[in-house]
């Protein structure tokens, strides 16, 4: 029986990083020669990291990745390696190196660029023009990059016409909610449809605003899904392939004789590689891991993107301010478990319209977290403010500038303790706030991460009540989760003074925000005219906050920044 053993790497490079990103590949490059895999595929543009951005409009970025990987290339032997990186010849590709005997054997560029979402591949690169085939040892297989599998005619279809066995694709794929589902339906219908075994590597970890969380994965020739990567962890994933299979199957499939009469020769570049492995050990064990809840995932995204957003930083300890709501303490939570409670400190500032349960409640959670924790009462600053505004503010009645005065006051003593000890501030909002602007401008936006910008509030309420049913038991109090959330900014406010609940709000927020769906159409869904117009004028006064907020984990299908990029100024009314 004829068996191609592959190795997906779904490993965690950083952008910008090419020796560390060279070392990483070359570490798994041995642990694949160790298990004696035949090809070890990495994700897209490893090298560089991804997304690179504007990196690459500097010339010597493009020419110290190439020359790290001819470096590279001369130290991989034994085994092949298909390695993303940028390429540059009269332009420059998202390109896939395919390595062995000490040399680099072929190169693939991509042919499909995304230029939608967060992806704007057309500013950067050209697009490729050929598929490309590796004769191995016997075998064909095809190479192509991330996009270009989306498309029923792309580059796999020549690649199985020109007989390819296996597809080997490279990712850089962002995460959001769910989105595994879609990819495995996609991956199923590709392998079918062209009678071969699809093998799919995705990147892990996080960049700015992006999680990559792996889930690579592997289809036989007739859609079946025959292996998993972890989500969300770095992994050798390590397969023997039934290349025999492919060839019986076809057989029996009459469609691709048909379809090869209009592949013209030459229409498929041909890479030879000759490597010869005899006697094989067998394969550990694969432990099979079910697919994840989406609340799960998501929270397993927020810890990933936290910790790899401090770390690549070059921080090492965050600073929160705890007010004793849920959306701090969930925050706080999250922190903990991605860079241990001795990295994270709590700030709790109390106004004169702190309630005490809310100090017993931040309490509580920092003794079940075990962080750091300070208390800086407020009250003496924000009388002072006001003293100092009495004479221009003198006949006014008090009013929302009061309570932005206590926020700028927190957001400047976080920011005063990040100056002084170096710790990143992780500011607490989530989306639905953000979505409305009912956060303040330099205030409760102050600081460099926001963990639960892309998480709407009654996905925070989900989030925690995961977080307290695991591990040792609840870390949140219980009257965090119950209690009615408010700003504390004025006597007795609640958030629905200003917002409709949450359980109403945050679907007309996904409607409009990430659905794009029309004023009518969401009032069609049974909600109240003047409530969606208010929510809809909100959204769109607010664009001038979001553009000076921190960056957050995305984790929807469309976040606020690069996925949704609306003007400032603009005077258009959805309704």
């Amino acid at each position: 029986m004829q068996r191609l053993r592959i190795g997906l790497a779904q490993i965690n490079p950083t952008v910008g990083a090419i020796k560390e990103n060279v070392r990483k590949v070359m570490e798994y490059v041995e642990k694949a020669r160790g298990l004696d895999v035949d090809i070890v595929a990495f994700p897209e543009m490893v090298l560089t990291g991804y997304p690179p951005e504007d990196l690459l409009l500097k010339p010597q970025f493009i020419e110290d990745n190439i020359r790290h990987l001819k470096e590279m290339a001369s130290n991989i032997k034994d085994i092949t390696a298909i390695v993303g990186f940028v390429d540059a010849k009269e332009d420059i590709y998202n390109a896939a190196a395919i390595i062995s005997s000490g040399r680099i054997a072929g190169v693939y560029h991509k042919m499909y660029l995304p230029n939608y979402g967060v992806f704007d591949e057309e500013r950067y690169f050209q697009a490729g023009r050929k598929p490309i085939v590796i004769e191995f040892n016997g075998t064909l297989i095809g190479v192509s990059i991330c996009e270009d599998i989306w498309y029923p005619e792309g580059p796999a279809l020549y690649e199985a016409l020109e007989g390819a066995e296996v597809v080997i694709n490279i990712n850089a794929s962002p995460f959001h909610v769910g989105k595994w589902k879609f990819r495995e339906r996609m991956l199923a219908t590709r392998a079918s449809d062209n009678a071969a075994i699809v093998a799919y590597v995705n990147m892990v970890g996080g960049q700015d605003e992006l999680v990559f969380d792996g889930h690579s994965m592997v289809f036989n020739e007739k859609g079946e899904l025959i292996a998993r990567g972890r989500p969300f962890e770095e992994e050798l994933i390590v397969v023997d392939l039934d290349v025999e299979a492919v060839f019986r199957g076809r057989l029996h499939d009459p469609r691709r004789r048909k379809e090869k009469l209009f592949l013209e020769e030459g229409e498929v570049e041909r890479v030879k590689v000759d490597q010869i492995k005899e006697g094989k050990r067998a394969l550990p064990p694969r432990e099979a891991h079910p697919p994840e809840s989406d609340v799960e995932e998501v929270y397993k995204a927020l810890i990933l993107g936290t910790r790899d957003y401090v770390r690549k930083n070059g921080f090492e300890k965050v600073v929160i301010g705890l007010s004793g709501g849920i959306d701090s303490s969930l925050t706080a939570v999250v922190a903990v478990d991605a860079l241990g409670k001795e990295n994270v400190t709590g700030v709790f500032m109390p106004s004169p319209f702190t309630r005490k349960e809310s100090g017993e409640d931040v309490m509580a959670l920092v003794e079940n977290l075990g962080i750091d924790f300070l208390t800086l009462p407020i009250n003496r600053v924000f009388m002072s403010y006001l003293q100092l505004l009495k004479a221009p503010f003198a006949d006014l009645r008090p009013d929302v500038t009061e309570e932005n005065i206590q926020a700028r006051i927190r957001g400047n003593i976080l920011m005063a303790l990040s100056n002084k000890f170096g710790w990143l501030v992780l500011t607490t909002g989530n989306k639905s706030e953000v979505s409305v602007g009912y956060a303040t401008l330099y205030g409760d936006t102050a600081g460099g991460f926001a963990v639960l910008k892309d998480v709407q509030k009654t996905m925070v309420y989900e989030l925690a009540r995961y977080r307290n049913s695991i591990g040792e038991g609840p870390v949140i109090p219980e009257r965090v989760l119950v209690k009615e959330p408010s700003a504390e900014l004025r006597h007795n406010q609640k958030d629905t003074d200003t917002l409709p609940p949450y359980s109403i709000l945050d679907p007309i927020l996904k409607a409009y925000v990430e659905e794009d769906r029309s004023f009518n159409e969401i009032v069609s869904m049974g909600f109240d005219e003047e409530l969606v117009k208010k929510v809809i004028r909100m959204v769109d006064r607010s664009e001038y906050k979001r553009r000076q907020a921190p960056p957050g984990i995305k984790i929807t299908p469309r976040a606020f920044g690069k996925d949704r990029r609306m003007p400032i100024t603009n005077l258009y009314e959805s309704y």
